[in-house]
């Protein structure tokens, strides 16, 4: 899956997931594209982003409100695993993508996932 792939599927569900999950996935690739994150990094980046995607999910997604607690979940123990390699320009980029998705967002909204870090 390659990144237009990637954010075209985020984008898709950007609205129906909420922008806190998209902002978690939108840091987590953006470390995970680092050359200096580690493969050990990309590989937890990496099952955090299978699990987004498995259809075999505890909570189906399809399932209102509770549907994506279970992702963001998995996807927040990721990103507090690779903390370390989310640094200004990883945040930077990740609020540029996610301004493509959501054109109005509250900084409040933002501000809770990057106390994680």
């Amino acid at each position: 899956m390659d990144k237009i792939e990637i954010f075209e599927a985020l984008r898709r569900g950007a609205k129906k997931s909420g922008i806190q999950l998209a902002y978690t996935v939108l840091l987590l690739f953006f470390a995970f594209s680092r050359k200096e994150t580690p493969h050990w990094a990309k590989t937890i980046i990496t099952g955090s982003f299978v699990y987004l995607v498995c259809p075999a999910d505890a909570i189906p997604d399809v399932t209102p409100i509770l549907g994506y607690t279970d992702d963001l979940g998995v996807l927040s123990f990721g990103l507090v695993s690779v903390a370390s390699y989310v640094n200004n320009e990883v945040k930077s980029k990740a609020r540029t993508q996610l301004g493509l998705f959501y054109k109005n967002y509250s900084e409040e909204d933002l501000k809770v996932v990057d106390e994680k870090l």
